[in-house]
């Protein structure tokens, strides 16, 4: 598929989505970035060799979320009945919590700059957040009468807690980058000019490690956070099951006993 809305890119076993509509701040409420987005991750879940998966926005934002001329103007999926409205919802923007909690690879989201609104929410949809010292995060719908619609109100609690999301949601409050780390929304922040460079020195960290057990590592964090212990624990020795069968277990096994890096004696 060639991309208009976004870029997609891929270093070795690393994708990197950009959200490549900067004269829009990197709305994402039109037809074609939504599915665009949605056919990356598609991409990504497809392609047994791709480890991680960096999201990002062409600066200077991450992402301004929906387009609020487009909400004021009723256009696009924000036009029509309310039962037309909700539709669209579903149809359009709930695509893409969908594909991005669905990416079976750990995603790092690369918080270039303003996240708001859904665009906070596309940061909190990924695994682990890096935040340029210029982000600003904001789960600001209230501030223009509107409620998360595109799954914040499920993200955002995992990522600070209740009480804090209460907070960010009733208050509509955007934080700097300094603040989004002190409550949790990001997990560092780095400096403007070397955000990508810190955002794909973690992504090479984490693909390097077994890519099979990385992925079932991933499904077990997730699906512990609603599952009762007892079936998470059957779930994890199954899983563990598989690891202990696998080649790659019995490789680093062998590279941590003759002190070297795992895959390098057939390198």
């Amino acid at each position: 598929m060639m991309f208009n809305e976004i870029r997609f890119e891929r270093f070795d076993n690393i994708a990197v989505l950009t959200l490549n509509r900067p004269d829009t701040r990197n709305a994402i409420s039109t037809p074609e970035i939504i599915e665009e987005i949605e056919t990356a991750c598609n991409t990504v879940n497809a392609d047994a060799t791709a480890r991680v998966l960096v999201i990002t926005g062409a600066d200077p934002a991450f992402s301004s979320g929906g387009n609020i001329k487009d909400m004021r103007e009723k256009k696009g999926m924000f036009g029509g009945t309310p039962a037309q409205i909700m539709a669209n919802y579903r149809k359009n923007i709930q695509r893409i919590p969908i594909a991005v909690h669905g990416i079976e690879v750990p995603t790092i989201a690369a918080v270039n700059g303003p996240a708001i609104g859904a665009g906070c929410d596309l940061a909190l949809m990924c695994d682990i957040r890096i935040a340029s010292e210029k982000a600003r995060m904001g789960e600001t719908f209230l501030n223009i009468g509107l409620i998360p619609g595109d799954g914040g109100a499920w993200f955002l609690p995992r990522a600070v807690g209740m009480a804090k999301a209460c907070e960010l949601t009733f208050t509509g409050d955007i934080l700097d980058a300094a603040e989004a780390e002190r409550v949790g929304m990001v997990n560092r922040v780095v400096p403007h000019v070397s955000l990508m460079e810190e955002t794909m020195a973690m992504a090479r960290k984490i693909s390097g490690k077994p890519p099979e057990a990385l992925r079932m590592a991933k499904r077990l964090l997730y699906s512990g956070q609603n599952t009762p212990l007892a079936q998470h624990l059957d779930q994890s020795a199954a899983f563990q099951a598989l690891c202990h069968c696998a080649e790659e277990h019995h490789e680093a096994l062998c590279a941590l006993m003759e002190k070297r890096d795992p895959g390098s004696k057939n390198s």
